[in-house]
């Protein structure tokens, strides 16, 4: 499939399982009349495919070493991606962070990594899968610098065009997404 093809047909399927219409709070505590919920299209076969396949093309270019963000929204992301980068013989490994670290155990805020690894002064990409106001993607960028890892770029699934383009410049974080808001909106 096309990369234009694999795009679209994304979109469909965002648009059938992840995208509606009605009030609803969001994570930033702003109310809206539409929403994304990209878990069921994350956990979706095709779509978790698809997601995967083509964050892996974006980020071909971006020599990265490792991938992931906040949980939730991240982990199936991450997981995917670093799945795939393995198969294209160009491996990003995973990891995420966790919104609080655990109180228990190692108390780690980065997880996914062994005893021997570390992010310091590794290539990250931060990834999510809807941003709002890019507070979210702000906070998993925060851990991983304390961590010693470069943040190259925030990518998000979808940008719900609701400050995160401004956010993430103010702080430093270069940003791309896969698709706006707008894109489901129209049609």
């Amino acid at each position: 499939m096309s990369k234009s093809a694999s795009r679209a047909r994304l979109a469909d399927i965002i648009r059938a399982r992840s995208f509606g219409r009605g009030e609803i709070t969001l994570a930033s505590g702003r109310k809206s009349d539409f929403y994304f919920n990209l878990k069921p299209t994350m956990l979706d076969p095709e779509g978790a495919a698809l997601l995967a396949e083509l964050t892996f093309e974006a980020l071909r270019e971006d020599n990265v070493d490792y991938i992931g963000g906040l949980e939730m929204g991240a982990v199936p992301l991450a997981g995917a991606i670093a799945q795939l980068s393995w198969l294209k013989n160009h491996p990003i490994a995973a990891f995420f962070v966790r919104k609080k670290p655990k109180e228990h155990g190692a108390r780690l805020s980065v997880e996914g990594l062994s005893k021997t690894e570390t992010l310091q002064g590794k290539r990250v990409v931060i990834v999510e899968d809807v941003t709002t106001t890019g507070g979210s993607a702000i906070k998993a960028a925060e851990s991983v610098r304390e961590a010693g890892g470069v943040i190259v770029l925030v990518l998000t699934m979808v940008d719900r065009e609701e400050g995160a383009t401004e956010a993430f410049a103010a702080a430093g974080l270069p940003f791309r997404s896969l698709y706006k808001a707008s894109e489901f909106l129209k049609s």
